[in-house]
């Protein structure tokens, strides 16, 4: 899933990226509301989730979230508060987010809540979709599961398989999937990128499942797959 965070510098935002990193997500941080409005109006996402747990800030929430909503077309928000009351929480609500947590936070319910949202908000589906194809990718395990079979995967081999899903039978560019799957990192060496491919070539091959991995010369790889 591909998770905008908009968070400030602080122990909490930190704890909360590394939560959302090791739940193999393709996670994009900016640090203030604003950029979070540009880059949202940029790129595709399908969920963002604002931190803000400073009191003083509230009001400037208020006031960025409906152009927030507005630029994220349609991606469900998650805003999680410091100390809140109901009423501020429902204020929140009603500027734009979707949902709305407070300190002491539960990642767990957090994250069960970005799921069920992009189940049930149309322009987030394809998220927490089977990608229109025989494969479907087990967030909760890390799994690639083909009717019957399941296949472990690495967090990062989970990502670029979900990069390359999202367009199935089409190619998806090098660049593109560097993006995606190693968004912590501001260049990464190509043969990287083949290292990863290979493995999960190999691990397609040993469970002799009917999905290849292509090269597609000077652009990236391409993923082939029987539609469902």
């Amino acid at each position: 899933m591909r998770v905008l965070l908009i968070a400030g510098s602080h122990p909490e935002s930190a704890w909360l990226f590394k939560a959302l990193h090791e739940s193999a997500h393709s996670l994009q941080r900016v640090n203030d509301l604003r950029d979070g409005v540009f880059l949202a109006g940029q790129e595709t996402f399908d969920t963002v989730v604002v931190m803000s747990p400073e009191a003083a800030a509230f009001s400037h929430l208020l006031d960025t979230l409906p152009n927030l909503a507005g630029s994220a077309r349609g991606a469900p928000i998650i805003v999680t508060l410091g100390t809140a009351c109901a009423h501020d929480r429902t204020r929140v609500l009603r500027a734009g987010a979707d949902a709305c947590f407070c300190q002491p936070l539960s990642f767990i319910e957090m994250h069960a809540r970005m799921h069920t949202l992009c189940r049930t908000i149309p322009a987030a589906a394809g998220a927490e979709a089977t990608f229109g194809t025989a494969i479907v990718l087990d967030a909760a395990t890390r799994e690639l599961v083909f009717g019957e079979q399941r296949l472990d995967v690495t967090r990062r081999e989970y990502m670029l398989l979900e990069c390359l899903l999202r367009q199935p039978n089409m190619p998806v560019a090098r660049n593109q999937l560097i993006r995606y799957a190693w968004p912590e990192h501001e260049e990464v060496d190509p043969s990287t990128v083949n290292l990863v491919v290979s493995r999960l070539r190999r691990k397609l091959a040993q469970h002799d499942l009917d999905v290849h991995i292509d090269t597609v010369n000077r652009y990236g790889y391409q993923i082939t797959v029987a539609r469902s």
